[in-house]
């Protein structure tokens, strides 16, 4: 997304802080507010007779993107009360996630990159794979082998520079591709041929883009939306023209008639699926209104109908918006904050992506009627936790430029009440909806399951407002998102070559922060013979051995029985391994098989890991491979030992951590949920036991003070110090670096008896006796001068009747500040973020909703967490 620092449009006009009453529009039919030709345009000649000028995408640094999309969502604490679960939650049709399909067609890791979020995005063409994510792109042919590796879009299609935010269409109809870039506005790059490589690319400028843009095809425009408050949200540009670079080619800029917002804007424009266009103007756009905003009385959806005239281009008119009913809906997290699902083990709430239509909202003609789907996130659970789930519609229009109506809607919650958000959806030519989307462990979930990538869907003739496939797993993630901001988008297209296969992109981690992309059908599968590997269930990422075992799923597909199949697997492209699985597998079953020859994969790095079945005669080899990354090695690794003699610590106590007794469990524990405050230049005294009495049990120990995921030697508190004996309490002193810099950090802790195997004091290494323990410390330091600028700060509210409240910090920091509203349970029920104006933040809270009692407002930086803050009473 976005860097906040980079591109600032001088065309924001109205601070978020004004109330969503005061963002209302008059609902009247309006003409543009801009009319005019883009900005410039430059005919950049192909990637391929450029190669020597090619960069590399930039891996960034993991640090946050500072967007307009950050700065929260507004809404009006006690306006929209959740007091039961989701209606499709509570009258779940028989039907749903009851049919059972093909597991992904091919899945492979598209890119990695460490921003926050990555903004994955992809397009399909006949021949290509092409892969944007916020900082880069990469192009791979349908089999997923590399044809350009990741490469930044400066100067490879865009000359004039820019920042991030990549999106890329397949204009089907065309044979082209369309790709957006944030920089200097916004450029449009049309392909000038239907090779991304060996064709060059017209690229355009609209310089008064300001963030977040959406891009979508149409038949008389390519249309792009805009995270703005001023007059003009979306755009429509001269699709014929720019398909032939026409310098000259016109824009036209509209305001949205009636919308109202939370503070976010992020409508879209009805994106064309397929080569089969409507007839000339009824572009559509749609934007999800939660009666939890101000402005709105009831859940609806908006939407707009837009009629260019590229002759005359003056009278182009945007409509006045239609409203459609629908189920009650909750979509506000967290009272508009971006931390909003925590992942498992206590990590850090990730952003559910509210108030957002997803990418893309797309348009399919069929013989009777139109069809659009799209769909966002809501929160299902009416209890005082969150279950987040994806509300989905179908709206249907008898033909072009008439009116929609809501034709389905549904919520789809995942299984073993995991999370399922960060959603897109798409039709195939029979009209059967593929929807990909992220799941990860839930409240209730009975076990650990990172962010991961899923699919499911619908066919046609199904009961409507139900998805009846059961999920697939297209890929699990094998760690935490390491900050809040995850994903922004994610994108499912339709293959053009067959109009059934399905491609889904998202973000997870798999040894660091990457996209994954899966290919997938709905369509039953009627093969007679065959079978395929589904999956690489071990190694996972982590300390790994010398003789490690490969172990993989085996799927029958078809409808005869295979007995005695041949599998194999290779390390990095190697010499295969090749055996047998003894036995027969009966149609429709899975069964796991771990091969006899193990696998080296002690040297640290990343192993490339290639299984696949050998089915003479198979009769859908497509679905015969696997491919899994592993990596020996990570970023906070949780190396497994031994702890069942008692070896490693057993008591842990320091300042407010008390942890006594420490079972033995795996030998690594995650304990980060336990914290303490230390200060910098001070010494401490740590208290510790083990269960086990030799001279050679030692304890090192760590924090990650400069909190880049990793325990450096320098960032060791004390070295080898000797725990025995067993069951007694032994005092350790140690002292927390002078200038240390504030804020939450983790402390590792490792025990065990040194004359076994393992080295102690790698922080990485599995330990043959012995225990690793994380906990979080909070280091009170140095402040930085933002944070000096933030206690220095002048607060002042002002009570204003019927439970108004004006809110002013009057500071000199000039960062984006975070504004909260708590209870006195400590619970977010409402949360901003704030642009400074002028030498102050301003925020307008509504409270006219909220029940009587004391509530807090605390405002200042989040990224050093200094706050100031104040009580408010409402009556």
């Amino acid at each position: 997304m976005k860097l906040i620092y980079t591109f600032l449009s001088l065309l924001f006009l109205v601070s978020l802080g004004m109330s969503a009453q005061q963002e209302l529009t008059a609902n009247v039919e309006t003409k543009a507010n801009y009319v005019g030709t883009v900005t410039s345009m430059v005919h950049v000649p192909s990637i391929a007779s450029r190669m020597n000028e090619i960069t590399p995408a930039p891996n960034n640094n993991f640090t946050e993107a500072r967007d307009r999309r950050s700065l929260g969502n507004k809404t009006i604490i006690g306006k929209d009360k959740q007091t039961q679960d989701d209606y499709f939650v509570r009258n779940r049709h028989e039907m749903e996630q009851s049919f059972r399909t093909m597991p992904p067609l091919l899945v492979f890791d598209a890119y990695s990159s460490n921003s926050q979020p990555t903004d994955p995005d992809l397009a399909i063409g006949p021949n290509h794979v092409f892969v944007v994510f916020n900082t880069g792109f990469t192009i791979y042919d349908k089999s997923g082998n590399v044809m350009l590796g990741q490469t930044a879009p400066n100067p490879a299609i865009f000359p004039s520079g820019g920042c991030c935010d990549l999106t890329v269409s397949y204009d089907s109809a065309a044979n082209r591709w369309v790709v957006s870039f944030l920089g200097a506005g916004a450029q449009i790059a049309v392909s000038d041929g239907p090779d991304p490589i060996n064709d060059g690319w017209y690229v355009y400028n609209i310089g008064s883009i300001n963030d977040y843009q959406k891009l979508s095809v149409w038949s008389d425009g390519y249309y792009l939306t805009d995270n703005t408050g001023s007059a003009n949200k979306v755009w429509a540009m001269e699709r014929a023209q720019m398909l032939v670079g026409n310098p000259a080619a016109q824009i036209l800029g509209f305001n949205l008639p009636g919308i109202v917002t939370s503070g976010f804007y992020s409508p879209q424009v009805l994106n064309v699926s397929d080569d089969t266009m409507p007839a000339a103007g009824g572009a559509t756009i749609v934007y999800l209104q939660d009666d939890a905003w101000g402005g709105v009385a009831t859940d609806h959806v908006k939407v707009w109908k837009l009629d260019v005239n590229w002759v005359t281009p003056g009278s182009s008119t945007i409509s006045a918006a239609t409203q459609i009913p629908t189920t009650p809906f909750i979509s506000v997290f967290d009272g508009g904050s971006f931390s909003n699902l925590t992942q498992p083990g206590g990590g850090v709430a990730i952003d559910a992506l509210q108030a957002t239509i997803m990418n893309q909202a797309q348009f399919r003609k069929f013989g009777t009627h139109n069809s659009a789907v799209f769909n966002f996130v809501v929160d299902t659970d009416a209890t005082a936790g969150e279950l987040a789930g994806v509300r989905w519609f179908e709206f249907r229009q008898p033909g072009d430029n008439l009116p929609w109506t809501l034709f389905q809607e549904g919520t789809y919650t995942a299984p073993d009440g995991r999370h399922a958000w960060h959603a897109s959806l798409i039709m195939d030519g029979v009209g059967n909806i593929g929807m990909g989307y992220s799941s990860m462990s839930g409240p209730t979930t009975p076990s650990t399951v990172r962010v991961s990538s899923y699919y499911t869907g619908r066919f046609a003739t199904d009961p409507i407002n139900t998805m009846t496939v059961i999920e697939e797993v297209i890929a699990n993630g094998n760690a935490n998102i390491p900050g809040l901001r995850y994903g922004d988008y994610s994108k499912i297209d339709i293959d053009p070559a067959d109009d059934q296969t399905f491609w889904f992109i998202n973000e997870y981690m798999n040894s660091g922060r990457k996209g994954v992309v899966g290919s997938f059908q709905l369509a039953p599968n009627t093969a007679v013979d065959d079978i395929g590997v589904t999956s690489i269930d071990d190694p996972d990422t982590g300390i790994l051995g010398a003789a490690e075992d490969i172990v993989i799923s085996i799927r029958n597909f078809g409808i005869n029985g295979i007995t005695n199949p041949a599998v194999q697997y290779q390390i990095d492209g190697g010499t295969p391994v090749v055996e047998n699985y003894s036995g027969t597998i009966a149609p429709g079953v899975t069964v796991q098989y771990t091969f006899a020859t193990t696998a080296d994969l002690s040297a640290p790095g990343t192993y490339v890991i290639d299984a696949r079945t050998n089915l003479a005669g198979d009769t859908n080899p497509a679905n015969d491979p696997a491919s899994k990354t592993v990596m020996n090695g990570l970023v906070y690794c949780q190396p497994p030992s031994d702890c069942t003699f008692g070896d490693g610590i057993t008591k842990f106590v320091l300042e407010t951590i008390t942890n006594d007794p420490i079972p033995c469990g795996t030998g690594y524990d995650d304990f980060t949920s336990m914290s303490t405050t230390l200060e910098d230049g001070v010494t401490y005294t740590l208290t510790v036991q083990t269960g086990y009495d030799t001279v050679d049990e030692l304890a090192t120990m760590w924090i990650d003070f400069n909190n880049n995921g990793t325990f450096e030697a320098s960032e060791r508190l004390f070295t080898d110090e000797v725990i025995n004996p067993d069951g007694v309490d032994v005092n350790i002193n140690f002292t927390i670096p002078s200038g240390a810099i504030s804020g939450d950090r983790r402390l590792r802790i490792r025990a065990g008896d040194t004359s076994f195997a393992g080295d102690l004091n790698n922080p990485c290494d599995s330990m043959q006796y012995g225990t690793t323990h994380d906990y979080t410390v909070t280091i009170d330091g140095v402040l930085s001068v933002e944070d000096v600028a933030i206690s220095e700060a002048d607060l002042v509210v002002t009570s204003l009747p019927n439970n108004q409240f004006d809110i002013k910090l009057t500071t000199s920091f000039d960062g984006v500040a975070s504004i909260g509203i708590y209870n006195l349970l400590g619970q977010t029920l409402a949360f901003n973020n704030l642009e400074k104006e002028g030498n102050s933040y301003n925020y307008q809270l509504d409270m006219s909703y909220a029940a009587s009692g004391v509530y807090l407002v605390k405002i200042g930086n989040r990224a050093t967490n200094t706050f100031k803050t104040a009580k408010i009473i409402v009556k």
